[in-house]
Formats: C-alpha cells, sequence, structure tokens
C-alpha cells in the first residue's frame, strides 16, 4: 500500500495533470480539495482522463473537494482546468494497493 498527498497552485487558465495513472498498483481512493480562501469566487473543473475536457465535474461555491473511494473507482489520469479568474491552491491525496 502506498499514499501519495501533494499539493499544488493552479493559475487562471492553467490545465494540469493532478494525479497520474496507477502503473503496478490500483487506486481505492483519490480526492481533490481547494483550499483557497471560501470567499474566493473560482471555478474548477475535475476531469477524469479526458484532457479535453468534454466531460468534468465541476468545483466551486459550495463543492470545494471531489472524493472518490471503493474498489471500482477510475484508474487513469486526473486533470484539473482554472477557468476562473482566481487562483487556485490544491490538495491531492491517492491511496493505491
Amino acid at each position: 500500500m502506498t499514499q501519495t498527498v501533494r499539493s499544488q497552485w493552479i493559475y487562471s487558465g492553467w490545465k494540469i495533470r493532478l494525479l497520474n495513472k496507477p502503473l503496478v498498483l490500483n487506486r481505492i481512493f483519490f480526492t481533490v480539495k481547494v483550499l483557497t480562501d471560501p470567499t474566493t469566487d473560482y471555478k474548477l473543473y475535475i476531469s477524469l482522463g479526458d484532457p479535453g475536457f468534454s466531460s468534468y465535474f465541476t468545483l466551486g461555491g459550495q463543492v470545494p473537494y471531489f472524493e472518490a473511494k471503493g474498489e471500482g473507482i477510475f484508474q487513469g489520469d486526473i486533470w484539473a482546468q482554472n477557468v476562473s479568474a482566481a487562483e487556485i491552491y490544491l490538495s491531492m491525496s491517492e491511496i493505491l494497493v
């Protein structure tokens, strides 16, 4: 078992890979949390394996995190795109077994 924890700034207009696809182990948990001031107006897209963001989840306002757990969760790359004018500070975590 291994756990990855990291944090990263994502600036306005940036698109980044938050977590890489596990190569040997299987992901059983991951979370992406926005640690920016709660009064900041932001919008962040989270995409599971699609760097083109044709399908995504939106974080912003009352939804400051995205979390998945269990044996059947997504195993590919996890991407984020900041579509707001604010700089966003993120914390990511995953557990692989």
